[in-house]
This record gives structure tokens, sequence and C-alpha cells, in this order.
């Protein structure tokens, strides 16, 4: 109870042990000994408890969480009205399976997720549990509305690691390796990612600030239809607001943009994953509308339900019109995961969204500010809480520095803060959108301070 009531009053880290402590080797050795070693933990963190920002691990060491796992946690650990929220429902029943009975708050957060989606149209909603269910689900109504079996993704996303899903995802090699040839006809296109872009082009120069939109867009129509995607079997274009695996990468409006003129003149859908981008992390509900994009069918899932397995396939009326029996799920739209998804809503509608907004410009200014200081910083972007610190050997060549990646997380969480890695080279940072100016001072000082070491890393590995 000690350790509960001094993280209740936590307002920034307290570190009291080496790391990992006595108690977190124990659960290490004992997770070693009977969890599959396909999951990938870059650090020895071993919770056991969380409150808002704030987690404490089993030996009492408290940290400042800015994953948020992975971009989950939205209103913070254990944000007390969801918790209520979740007991009451606990109290009603556990479960029904919404597949073949009816209750109340099914169809109620399925209006509200409708009314919150870009675009004024009627929609329609089919729950899951996860974002890769949520991705096979769009990808179902897709073949299922267009009768087309194609479809196109971009190098860097990442869709999920189910058969179908994992077709779509093109992060990591290793993600892939050893499950043959995949199950989905995909065809993959590198993404709008400005800072490095495969093209060897620029914004100016690419078309991006044209009304013809950017090169890479434009690939489809002008490269992929006339050689080896006819455009009347493509199903959809799956692809991220913002890449989030790929290095929270933010493209430029006109790319978004063109996709849809693209998708449009031939009968294509577009289907939007934000699972990761979703439900506040931005600043707006979805990234999507950063970008005054209307998509035609959108996943959600991670922080739409504060913690709990819940997943969302939005899209209009008219194009979700399966049959009964064409899609469903034993425990997609769980009564207590609904709940807590309700619970969530209010809570980011009544100033967690505004909150993301307003302490994501101050962390990107403060972020951004660093790159005087540590050269090996070639890129600061994000909206809202969904903010990348992309390393590099050079700014020049741009050569990415996995290794300085993997260091500095290793830095910042022994000096108690909570970060990941993803791209080649970049530091996410994804915290609950709770959090406030403190916590971000923190954060921007703390990662000072891991840089400043890796920096010296690798002067000495380069030999300058």
């Amino acid at each position: 109870m000690q350790g509960t009531a001094e993280l209740k009053n936590a307002k920034l880290p307290v570190i009291k042990t080496e790391l990992p402590g006595p108690n977190a080797r124990n659960v290490v050795a004992h997770d070693d000994k009977y969890i599959s070693p396909s999951y990938t933990r870059p650090y020895p963190l071993v919770i056991s408890r969380g409150k808002g920002a704030m987690i404490e691990d089993v030996d009492g060491n408290i940290f400042l969480d800015f994953n948020a796992g992975v971009a989950v946690c939205s209103t913070g650990h254990s944000h007390p009205y969801v918790v209520d929220a979740i007991k009451k429902q606990v109290d009603e029943f556990l479960h029904i399976c919404s597949a073949d009975f009816y209750y109340s708050n099914l169809p109620k957060l399925a209006e509200k997720l409708s009314q919150l989606t870009p675009g004024e149209h009627n929609k329609k909603v089919h729950f899951g549990n996860s974002g890769a269910e949520a991705v096979e689900s769009a990808i179902k109504l897709a073949m299922y509305s267009t009768r087309r079996q194609k479809l196109i993704a971009f190098f860097g996303s990442f869709h999920g690691r189910t058969l179908g899903a994992l077709s779509l995802t093109a992060s990591k090699a290793r993600q892939r390796e050893g499950y043959g040839r995949q199950a989905l006809d995909v065809t993959h296109i590198p993404y709008a990612n400005c800072y490095r872009c495969p093209y060897n082009l620029t914004p100016e120069s690419c078309g991006a600030l044209e009304s013809k939109g950017p090169h890479c867009a434009r690939v489809i129509e002008e490269q992929l239809f006339r050689t080896t995607v006819p455009a009347e079997e493509c199903a959809a274009i799956v692809v991220e607001p913002i890449q989030g695996e790929g290095g929270y990468v933010v493209p430029p409006a006109s790319f978004l943009h063109t996709l849809k003129e693209i998708a449009r003149r031939h009968g294509i859908l577009i289907i939007a994953d934000e699972v990761q981008s979703g439900f506040g992390r931005t600043g707006k509900m979805y990234a999507s509308e950063h970008f005054d994009f209307v998509p035609d069918i959108i996943t959600s899932a991670k922080g739409i339900a504060s913690g709990l397995p819940l997943s969302a396939t939005i899209a209009g009326e008219d194009l979700m019109t399966w049959k009964p029996g064409a899609h469903a799920s034993t425990f997609g739209g769980n009564p207590v995961a609904i709940a807590a998804s309700l619970a969530t809503i209010e809570l980011l509608e009544n100033g967690l969204i505004e909150n993301a907004a307003k302490m994501g410009e101050y962390l990107l200014e403060g972020l951004k500010a660093l790159m005087d200081k540590h050269p090996i910083i070639g890129d600061v972007r994000g909206k809202g809480l969904m903010i990348g610190i992309e390393l590099v050997k050079d700014r020049v060549t741009k050569e990415p520095l996995h290794d300085a990646m993997i260091q500095t997380e290793i830095e910042c969480f022994k000096r108690g803060l909570i970060t990941l890695g993803c791209g080649a080279s970049t530091v996410r940072l994804s915290p609950p959108l709770v959090i406030d100016k403190n916590h971000c001072d923190f954060a921007i000082k703390t990662i000072d301070e891991a840089l400043a070491v890796v920096s010296r890393g690798v002067v000495a590995d380069t030999g300058c």
C-alpha cells in the first residue's frame, strides 16, 4: 500500500534501485522460462501499477510513461472515470456475443463513432478486439463490396500480424520471415516520407505543391495501373494518415488528397488505418482531420477503450451492406470494453484532445530546440502527442542510427522515462493525453541527457 500511496502522489520519476531491481530480475527470469520468445522487450521494465502518466515497477521505482502501452492508454493508467464505468458494467454482466444478441451500449457507441469519424455521411460499425482485427474486417469489407482482390499499401506500414494484415504490413522483414508467401495480393510502394524521399525529390519538385499532387501518389496511376496492378482489379488503397511503426512520418496533405482522387477515378476504396493515430492522439479525434481527408473505411483500436481490447471498423452505410454471417466475432464489442470506450470518449471530448494538441505543440517546440545541441537528431516531427525524433549519423547523408535509437531508449529508461523506438532509427513519444508541462519539461531534459551520452558513443565509434 505504501507503493500505491507514493505512486498516487508522484509528479515525476523516482528511481530507487539499480535497473532492473531484484524483484524485476526475478520476473524477467520467470518470463524467459515460460513466455514466447517472439515478444520484443527493449529493456527490463516490470510494471506493478500505474496511475495517470506515472507507472511503478515491482521494486518501487516510479517512471514517467511516454509510451502509454504503445499509444493505448489514451486517458492515462486507470483513469477513475473509466475504471468506474468498467466496474458498473462488470456488476451487470461481463459478456454477450454481439454477433448473436443485442444490448443497448453497442449501438450507442456505434452511433458516437459514426458521428466522430470524418465525413457527414451515415455510417455503420463492425466491432473487433484489436487493430489487426479491424484491418482484417476492413479488407474483407473492401473485397466484399467491390468484388476485387488486389490491394495497394506502403513500405514502412504496419497493419497487424495476422496473415491477412501481415500481407499489408511492410515495416520489418522479421515480421514476415518464416511465413512463406503472403495471403493477399498486395503491391507496396513508397510512403510520402519527404525527409527520406525515395525518388530524391523535394516537395517543390515532386508536385506536392501543385494540383497534380506528389509523385509518390501519382506513381499508382502512372506506373502500377499500366504495368502490374490492373485498376479494375484493385479493391482498396490502405494507408496510415500518419505512419506509425514506419517512423511517425507525417505526409503532406496533397499525398492523401491525390490518393483519394485516383481511387475515385477507378472505383477503388480508401482504407485509413487510424489504429495508432486515432482517438485524440494527434490533437484531433482522427489524424485524417488534419488533412481534410475523408476515407471510405476507417479502422480504430489502441486508444479507443483506454487499455481494454476493442477495435472498430467504420464505413458508410451504403458500403457496409454485407449479409448476416459475412463477418463476425465472438468477443468483438465486449460489454466491458464498450463501457470503457464510452467513458474514454467523454474524457477526450471534455478536454483531453485539446490537451493533446497543446502539450504536443509545447513538446515539439522543446524537442526541436535540442537539434541545435545534438547533430545526431536528423528530424523532429509529429502531430499532437504522436512525435518522432529521428537519429542520423549525418544530417546530409541521413544515414540511420539504429543502435543510437536503442541506446537512447535505454538511457531514458535509466532516468525514469519510458519511450519506444519505431522505424529505422526514430524514438517515438506517445504519452497518455493527460500529461502536463512538467511532464514535458522532464521528458525534454531527459532526452537531452540521454542524447548527450549516446552522442559521445557515436563520436567515438566514428573516430570523429
